[in-house]
C-alpha cells in the first residue's frame, strides 16, 4: 500500500519518490509446499491466475479469481470505515442499514479458514489463504474472514521493496517531521503519563525525573505495557509499572489473546543463489499442527519458514547474500514459580516451558538449538546454506520484548481471533481525556501501512495545532 506513505509525504511537503526509491517486486512471493510443487505469486493477475492453474491443476485459477471478487467487495465496504475511521459498532450496524450487501462480503460471523473451505478446494491453495492470518499474527482456524482483503490489498497495491533498505524509510520520516517541527528523543525512556486531579493528561515524566508538560499525549507504546506495565525480565523480579492507570482499559486487556511472535535468523552467506526470489515462503506438511504449538506455547516441529533475500547490493559485500529468514513463535513467558516443564521441552513441542501461552525463550541453549535446527529445515527444503554460513544472529521473541516494548515479543499487539477482534483492539482514543493510541498494539493493526493509517486517525482527532 505504498499510497498510504505518499499521502503522508504528500501532505507534510513534497513527494515520497523524492525521500525514498520504491522497486516493485515480481513474483511477490515464491511458494514452496511440503509436496514439492512450486508457485510464483505474479504482480500481474492474469499471469497470477495462469500460474495457479499450471501448477495447481485446472480450475483452481477461477476459484481463486472469484474469492478475490469477494474479497474485494469486502475491500470496498471495509477500507473506509475501518481502516480510514475510527473503530465503532455503530460503523458496522450503519454499513448493515445502508449496504446490506457489503456487510455479507464482510461475512462478520466466518473464519478465514472456512471461507477457504468454502471457495478453494485445493489443500494447498487453502494453505496459502491460511498464511495472511499470520499478517495479523493470528490462527486462520479463527481469524474473521474479513481477512480476506488482505490478499486482495497485497494484489491489488503490489509488494513493494524500499532500495537500499526499510530503515530508509524510517529516517525519512524523522526527517520530514524534523522538517515540521518534531524534537525527536532517543534512548529516553518514559516512567509515567502524568494527569491532573481531574483525570486528564498533563504531560510525560521521563525515567531520569524529568517532566515534560503537555495537553496531550500520543503513545506508540504497546497498549499493553501502556495499561498494564512491562513485565519482569527475570522470574521473582519486580516489571514496571502502567504508564497510565486505567483499571476498565487493563481488565479489557487482559481478555484478549495476544498475538503469536517471531523467531528471527539473520543470515551472512557467502556467494549467491541462482534464481531466488525476494520473498520465499516455505511451507509444513501440517499446518494445522504449527499453529497448536505456537498458540500453545511450544515449539513447532515443522513450521512455515519466511525468507527474504533483498537483491541490493548495501546489504552484502559484492557476490553474497544477507537473508531475514523468520518463523511463526510463541510469545516469551517465564515458567511460573513452582513450574516443572521448562526443562522438559525437548525442542520439538514436548512440553511448554511456559506459562501455557508462551514460551521461555531465555532458556539456556534453546535459542542456538533453534537457529540450528531452521538451518536444518532449509536444507530440508531445498535451501541449504549451511556451509555459505559466514555468522548469523538469531533474534528470539525474548530479544523482542526487550527491544520493542511489546509484552512477550507479541509483535502485532493483540491476535485477531475470533469474530468481534477488530472491535476488541484497543481504541485510537484512549478513555483517558488526553490520551490517544497509535501503533500495532492499537486500531487498526499491525504492519507498516496500517500503523501509519492509526497516526492519520489520530492527527484527524487532535485536529489542527
Amino acid at each position: 500500500m505504498p499510497e498510504v506513505f505518499e499521502d503522508l509525504f504528500a501532505a507534510t511537503g513534497g513527494p515520497l519518490a523524492a525521500a525514498v526509491t520504491l522497486r516493485r517486486l515480481d513474483p511477490i512471493a515464491r511458494y514452496r509446499f511440503a509436496d514439492g510443487t512450486t508457485l510464483d505469486a505474479h504482480s500481474d493477475e492474469a499471469a497470477f491466475l495462469a500460474e495457479l492453474d499450471a501448477r495447481l491443476g485446472a480450475g483452481t485459477g477461477e476459484q481463486w479469481r472469484r474469492l478475490d471478487g469477494r474479497a474485494r467487495r469486502a475491500w470496498a465496504a471495509s477500507e473506509q470505515p475501518f481502516l480510514h475511521n475510527p473503530v465503532s459498532l455503530p460503523a458496522l450496524a450503519g454499513l448493515a442499514v445502508r449496504r446490506p450487501g457489503a456487510l455479507a462480503a464482510v461475512a462478520p460471523g466466518a473464519t478465514l479458514r472456512g471461507l477457504g473451505r468454502r471457495h478453494l478446494t485445493d489443500p494447498r491453495l487453502r494453505m496459502m489463504l491460511d498464511r495472511y492470518a499470520t499478517y495479523t499474527g493470528s490462527d486462520p482456524r479463527r481469524a474473521p474472514a474479513v481477512l480476506v482483503t488482505v490478499p486482495h490489498a497485497e494484489r491489488r497495491f503490489g509488494g513493494w521493496y524500499v532500495q537500499g533498505g526499510l530503515r530508509l524509510l524510517g529516517r525519512a520520516i524523522a526527517g520530514r517531521a524534523a522538517e515540521r517541527g518534531a524534537v525527536i528523543r532517543t534512548g529516553t525512556p518514559v516512567a509515567q503519563i502524568t494527569r491532573t486531579p481531574g483525570g486528564r493528561v498533563d504531560g510525560v515524566r521521563l525515567a531520569d525525573g524529568v517532566l515534560l508538560p503537555a495537553d496531550i499525549v500520543v503513545s506508540g507504546v504497546d497498549a499493553a505495557r501502556l495499561y498494564e506495565g512491562a513485565p519482569a525480565e527475570r522470574p521473582g523480579r519486580r516489571g514496571a509499572r502502567p504508564l497510565v492507570d486505567h483499571p476498565a482499559s487493563r481488565r479489557r486487556l487482559r481478555r484478549l489473546a495476544p498475538s503469536l511472535s517471531g523467531f528471527v535468523l539473520l543470515l551472512a552467506l557467502r556467494g549467491r543463489t541462482p534464481g531466488l526470489a525476494h520473498h520465499t515462503v516455505l511451507f509444513p506438511a501440517d499446518y494445522d499442527a504449527e499453529f497448536d504449538a505456537v498458540f500453545g506455547g511450544r515449539l513447532p516441529r515443522d513450521p512455515t519458514v519466511y525468507v527474504a533475500a533483498p537483491d541490493d547490493p548495501v546489504t552484502a559485500p559484492p557476490g553474497d547474500e544477507a537473508w531475514f529468514v523468520l518463523v511463526n513463535a510463541s510469545p516469551h513467558a517465564h515458567p511460573r514459580s513452582g513450574d516443572s516443564t521448562s526443562d522438559s521441552d525437548d525442542g520439538h513441542g514436548h512440553g511448554h516451558g511456559g506459562s501455557g501461552s508462551g514460551l521461555d525463550w531465555d532458556r539456556p541453549g534453546l535459542v542456538d538449538a533453534y537457529a540450528r535446527r531452521i538451518l536444518d529445515l532449509l536444507a530440508e527444503r531445498g535451501l541449504d546454506v549451511r556451509e555459505r554460513l559466514r555468522w548469523y544472529r538469531a533474534v528470539s521473541p525474548a530479544d523482542l520484548a526487550r527491544a520493542t516494548g511489546a509484552p512477550g515479543g507479541a509483535i502485532y499487539g493483540v491476535s485477531s481471533n475470533g469474530p468481534r477482534s477488530a472491535f476488541l483492539r484497543p481504541r485510537n482514543r484512549s478513555p483517558v481525556p488526553g490520551l490517544f493510541l497509535v501503533g500495532g498494539s492499537a486500531h487498526p493493526g499491525g504492519g507498516l501501512p496500517l500503523v501509519t493509517l492509526s497516526a492519520k486517525i489520530v492527527a484527524e482527532m487532535i485536529g489542527p495545532a
